[in-house]
């Protein structure tokens, strides 16, 4: 079920979803709006009709500030239910094998940053900025402090934890956190030409892909190895008993495109 709201806006085109982050000025998040997220995401988890997501947001100033400050001083506790997904709908979303694409359009600090590190790509825009200034405010950036030292060097993580400093798309790019800089103009389209080359690819080995990093993380990469060859991840299994398995063989020998099923 995909949930529409006046501040998510989703579309639906074949195999893909987009969700729209909307809610002037900041596109701040506050509870309500991370419960909605989460059943959207949810929904796209639960549809197998839906491959990949496009997480994106309106305006040219922001992806997102992250946490409503403004709501949080009306009431909304910082330890209050996000609901299912945890903050945003994405962070702590169980078993959702399926690619999800941010596109970054303008500021994206404290939480907005932690949501776009919840995503597989990220590209951006010319004009994106990005901080983690929960340091500040004498709170602690809790997703980020755990997923930002391993996708980039500890050093670096520690110095835009530490220092909550605003860094750019460059620098970005330069640590590998984004995979494309673009224009402004350029973004929705490039989003949706990237999310179209995933949809037409292997369903099945991407969900396979995601169990597997995510699960091998805390694991020794022999032990790893001998859940993947013994087909002890449940998408392991589910794709080596596949007839999209035999698909990709088939086409391979005939020397043509595969026809992937999703089973």
């Amino acid at each position: 079920m995909i949930i529409k709201t006046n501040e998510l806006k989703t579309k639906i085109k074949g195999a893909i979803l987009e969700v729209t982050l909307d809610r002037p000025k900041a596109n701040a998040i506050d509870l309500l709006t991370s419960q909605r997220m989460g059943e959207i995401f949810m929904g796209f988890r639960d549809n197998p009709k839906l491959r990949v997501a496009i997480l994106r947001a309106e305006g040219e100033k922001f992806f997102t500030a992250g946490w409503d400050l403004k709501a949080a001083a009306d009431g909304d506790a910082v330890d209050g239910d996000y609901g299912i997904g945890g903050f945003g709908g994405l962070q702590e979303l169980g078993n959702l094998n399926k690619p999800i694409i941010c596109a970054v359009n303008g500021i994206c600090c404290g939480g907005g940053l932690e949501i776009a590190l919840s995503c597989d790509l990220i590209i951006c825009s010319e004009n994106a900025t990005f901080a983690l200034p929960e340091i500040r405010s004498g709170t602690v950036a809790d997703a980020a402090s755990i997923k930002l030292p391993k996708r980039i060097p500890y050093h670096v993580a520690m110095d835009l934890l530490l220092t909550g400093r605003w860094f750019d798309a460059q620098e970005a790019m330069s640590y590998g956190l984004i995979k494309e800089i673009v224009t402004l103009d350029q973004l929705r389209e490039k989003a949706w030409n990237l999310a179209e080359i995933l949809a037409s690819g292997p369903p099945l080995v991407y969900a396979a892909i995601k169990e597997i990093v995510r699960e091998a993380e805390d694991l020794k990469f022999q032990d790893a190895l001998n859940r993947i060859t013994k087909r002890q991840f449940k998408t392991v299994d589910h794709l080596y008993s596949s007839e999209d398995q035999i698909e990709g063989a088939k086409a391979f020998a005939e020397k043509r495109d595969p026809k992937w099923k999703g089973k």
